[in-house]
């Protein structure tokens, strides 16, 4: 199985058909399999759901004639096709309307740049600033903690980035929709997502 598969994204609806959340295809596979989820897709303009069954037997039909834009995974004797959009079946509570506060989102937020030079980096090379550090009484928050290169964190250490003559591209604040739906719609698979997501339409 590919890694970089089962780590694309999947759309994740409530039973009303409100995005909720953004998750991976290997937890995405997990709750249809457990019958916590269907699949949303889409067939000549219409929107259709899928159990876990029917689900592989239309990705077993597809998989002999693949579309542009689709992934599959190798299954046993088969190749399941990834899905884009999962509806839960089983709760009803409404979206809380919060971003997660996470390592993930916040390079999201700030798309993967140093918040101090503007060198886009991967993750591995990235590291998060408390703008305001700990020492200094700086809390842990959306609005004080920005996306930093290795090298930038290094230089500026404990200090303010006034003490450390560096200056911030952008005033950090917490973002009003997940960063991670408005980083995935630049991608053409998930051009499903738009009806689900007027905001990013």
């Amino acid at each position: 199985m590919s890694q970089s598969v089962l780590d694309t994204n999947v759309l994740v609806l409530n039973r009303f058909y409100m995005a909720i959340r953004v998750i991976n295809v290997r937890r995405s596979f997990t709750l249809l399999y457990r019958d916590c989820a269907e699949v949303i897709d889409t067939e000549n303009g219409q929107y259709i759901s899928y159990d876990f069954e029917s689900w592989c037997e239309l990705s077993q039909l597809a998989s002999l004639e693949k579309q542009p834009g689709e992934d599959y995974i190798q299954a046993v004797n088969f190749e399941l096709r990834v899905p884009r959009i999962l509806r839960l079946t089983r709760f009803d509570k409404m979206p809380v309307q919060t971003v997660r506060f996470n390592r993930k989102n916040l390079f999201a937020r700030d798309d993967h740049t140093c918040q101090y030079c503007g060198r886009s980096e991967p993750a591995h090379k990235l590291s998060l600033d408390h703008v305001v550090p700990r020492s200094h009484g700086g809390p842990t928050t959306w609005e004080n903690i920005v996306c930093c290169c290795l090298r930038c964190n290094s230089r500026k250490g404990g200090r303010t980035p006034r003490e450390a003559r560096m200056t911030l591209l952008s005033r950090p604040s917490k973002p009003r929709i997940n960063p991670l739906l408005i980083q995935s719609m630049e991608d053409p698979r998930y051009e499903c997502w738009k009806t689900f997501l007027p905001a990013a339409g």
